[in-house]
């Protein structure tokens, strides 16, 4: 297992957009070897293929996150430097490169596919879903940081026979990418109710599947709850506000057939089963403890502590958990070193010298290290329980059904808190000592603080700003990418950010990110095609407050 992951990573992962001449030939200077490989193989490396960015690693984290949606959903305080708001290129490379080594990896698999006899494809056709709606989370992420992409006829070098000049590929409009997507995962919804697997291939996909270990269940509750997440996102979209209320709508009338992920134990996740190694595809691929950086979580631990404010909450979100006694306070977060035993934030609208002072003296608090930095047990979230009773309560809230919000909202917060004292309860880490669990009646206090209670807010709109206020306390450092993108969307919650008045072009955080500079190099005709849509203004399709 070991050694037919690690070919498949070193073999066919390779970024088809981003690359020079000299890199196609490298990597596939023999691609008619491809064929040596099995569907249940390309499988596993699908999804082995994004752990980098799936999982909380240094390169996602610190080169990636943190120099772009982290300080920007302020999930994070992080000194005012000059250039804060503009993403570098080592930021937007590094996740456009493994974005499409995965989308050659789910291509190839789609290219083994074909191969099968119909028997064949059609007793394994599971695999080709399971692999897609995994595809389409990361592709719709690729997507919301973007805009137009290239992907329908991205990731063919295999399938061109290594011809790197038939396989630059053109962008297609994200609209259509989400259309697409859409289309599929309402099929695929369908087509999971009907399906009876073989024995013999369940065995197989247990083995294989390190998401859901096979669970026919949970893959529909996945797939569901993924469209649930898209829907919403292009909801304020004219062109798709009759897909939407038709199809949610379908989805909520039959929960049996569209189930959908509304509590912690349905929670898609990429969880560690071993701090010496991965598990993937039913055997391990080691490396946390030996240094070699393939482990899940290791560089998360390594790096996030004392690394440059990376652990440190910004004063908005603190400020409200503090005022609002919120029950994920303590397990989310530590005192600093200077604080008394508060809870304090870095305050994002000082200047750089009076936040580099405070952060220096240890004024700051930190986030939680036994439950998040320190933690090699923490999964990798795809989407989970609170995340989607928070679009629940917004649908509700939209559709005039304020019983039907109010419970969704109040149930996303409870999944929330479940969710981080789980985190905690499974750390590999006790540094911080044993933490009191949150009680039924600190809850229920919670949710009736005015600053939080869904009877105190009297507008629609103060009811919409608590949903995107409970998302981004649940997002927090955990995801985000997804908070990013709500915040763009709803344009809730209000945050205030100091301007960049250095920066003669972005002052304030930007609408989308830019294309690597490789593209226009080498993808020379086909990113001519979308160079005008390419600058830091230039909103997603869904943005349309």
């Amino acid at each position: 297992m070991k050694k037919y992951i690690l070919w498949l990573i070193l073999g066919t992962s390779v970024g088809l957009i981003s690359c020079s001449k000299s890199d196609f030939e490298d990597a596939y200077a023999q691609p008619n070897t491809l064929n040596e490989t099995t569907l249940e193989k390309q499988f596993a490396g699908v999804l082995t293929s994004n752990l980098d960015y799936t999982m909380y690693r240094y390169g996602n984290y610190f080169i990636t996150l943190q120099n772009t949606c982290l300080p920007w959903t302020q999930a994070v305080g992080v000194i005012n430097t000059n250039g804060r708001y503009v993403p570098g290129a080592a930021a937007i490379g590094g996740r456009w490169q493994n974005y499409y080594t995965f989308v050659a990896q789910y291509k190839d698999l789609l290219r083994v596919y074909n191969t099968l006899s119909p028997e064949e494809q059609a007793a394994k056709k599971i695999y080709i879903i399971a692999a897609t709606i995994f595809y389409y989370d990361q592709s719709q992420k690729q997507v919301d940081l973007h805009g137009d992409i290239p992907w329908s006829q991205a990731g063919l070098l295999s399938t061109n026979d290594g011809n790197y000049q038939a396989s630059y590929a053109k962008y297609d409009r994200a609209d259509s990418i989400y259309t697409k997507m859409l289309d599929d995962l309402k099929g695929y919804a369908d087509e999971l109710n009907a399906m009876v697997i073989d024995p013999a291939v369940a065995t197989i996909l247990k083995s294989q599947d390190f998401i859901n270990n096979g669970n026919i269940e949970l893959w529909k509750k996945y797939c569901n709850s993924l469209r649930l997440r898209m829907l919403m996102r292009v909801s304020g979209v004219a062109a798709f506000q009759s897909r939407v209320s038709q199809e949610i709508s379908a989805i909520l009338s039959d929960p049996s057939k569209y189930p959908l992920i509304l509590t912690n134990d349905d929670n898609a996740l990429i969880r560690v089963y071993n701090l010496n190694s991965v598990n993937v595809g039913g055997g391990t691929v080691s490396g946390i403890n030996n240094g070699t950086d393939v482990g899940v979580n290791a560089s998360f631990y390594r790096g996030l502590y004392g690394w440059g404010g990376g652990d440190v909450p910004s004063k908005a979100m603190i400020d409200l958990m503090n005022t609002s006694q919120d029950p994920r306070l303590r397990v989310m977060f530590q005192p600093g070193d200077s604080t008394k035993g508060k809870y304090v934030g870095l305050d994002p609208t000082q200047n750089q010298t009076v936040q580099q002072n405070t952060y220096n003296a240890a004024k700051v608090s930190r986030y939680n290290y036994s439950t998040l930095t320190y933690n090699l047990n923490l999964p990798g979230i795809l989407i989970d329980a609170s995340e989607v009773n928070f679009l629940l309560a917004e649908y509700y809230l939209n559709a005039g059904n304020d019983s039907k919000a109010k419970s969704a909202y109040e149930n996303g917060v409870r999944q929330s808190i479940a969710y981080y004292y789980w985190l905690r309860a499974n750390s590999s880490d006790n540094s911080q000592g044993a933490v009191a669990s949150a009680t039924a009646s600190e809850i229920a206090n919670y949710l009736a603080d005015a600053h939080i209670s869904w009877g105190a807010a009297t507008s629609r709109q103060a009811k919409l700003s608590l949903i995107a206020t409970q998302k981004w306390i649940n997002y927090s450092v955990l995801e985000p990418i997804e908070s990013w993108t709500e915040q763009r969307r709803l344009k809730l919650p209000e945050l205030t950010f100091l301007p960049d008045n250095a920066n003669s072009l972005q002052k304030l955080p930007p609408n989308r990110w830019t294309y690597p500079t490789n593209e226009s190099s080498f993808n020379t005709k086909n990113y001519d095609e979308v160079k005008d849509k390419d600058n830091l203004t230039t909103k997603i399709f869904w943005d349309v407050k």
